[in-house]
């Protein structure tokens, strides 16, 4: 009789135990700050789906402010330093390649049209001197490039963030003067560029 209750109470630890445990990991698990979502799929790199890190935007909603830096490696807003114009946000892979120099030199030549009231960003995870350098080479005067290198801020918060490369895939966004996403567009690939003429007239609109 004795062991049987020895028995008992030994098994009843050990169900109490195991209780405890599953409620300390359920807690823990709880606890853990859960990461950006990842989403395969989305875009190709070459033939192989790629990994997307952070979900899309879309219109209507506040602009997300983010975290970049300037040519001279200082940390900025991109939002809160730009408030008061509609902004025009270019996401690309990397200034040193042929679609992403074209774009960007594209903005630059159309930027002198818009006035001050629109500001052109090209966003891109390239180094600060990097894009310093092309911008100096390219004679890009009237466009900011600002890097995403250091965290890829934006790219999570845009869903622009490439996993495997730790590029930007391409897109566009327009924000009003009041934070707010009037145009969105996600390029189905990264070698397509935007459509220019849309983007600018969702910019001018937004006045």
């Amino acid at each position: 009789m004795a062991k049987a209750k020895k028995s008992t109470k030994k098994s009843a630890k050990k169900a109490t135990q195991k209780t405890v445990k599953k409620v300390v990991k359920k807690i823990v698990r709880a606890a853990k700050p859960k990461g950006p979502v990842e989403r395969v799929g989305v875009i190709k790199l070459g033939e192989n789906p790629a990994t997307i890190i952070g979900n899309d935007v879309v219109v209507g909603q506040t602009a997300p402010e983010f975290s970049v830096q300037a040519n001279d490696w200082s940390l900025l807003q991109g939002l809160a330093s730009t408030a008061g114009k509609v902004r025009i946000l270019a996401a690309v892979p990397s200034l040193n390649t042929a679609i992403c120099d074209k774009e960007t030199r594209t903005f630059n030549e159309r930027a002198a049209a818009l006035g001050d009231d629109i500001t052109i960003l090209v966003i891109s995870s390239d180094l600060p001197i990097a894009q310093k350098t092309w911008c100096s080479g390219a004679g890009i005067d009237k466009v900011r490039t600002l890097s995403d290198h250091l965290d890829m801020d934006f790219g999570v918060k845009y869903g622009t963030y490439i996993k495997e490369r730790r590029w930007h895939r391409r897109a566009v966004f327009v924000v009003d003067r009041d934070g707010k996403l009037v145009y969105v567009a996600y390029m189905p690939q990264l070698g397509l560029e935007p459509n220019y003429d849309e983007v600018l007239a969702a910019a001018k609109a937004a006045l």
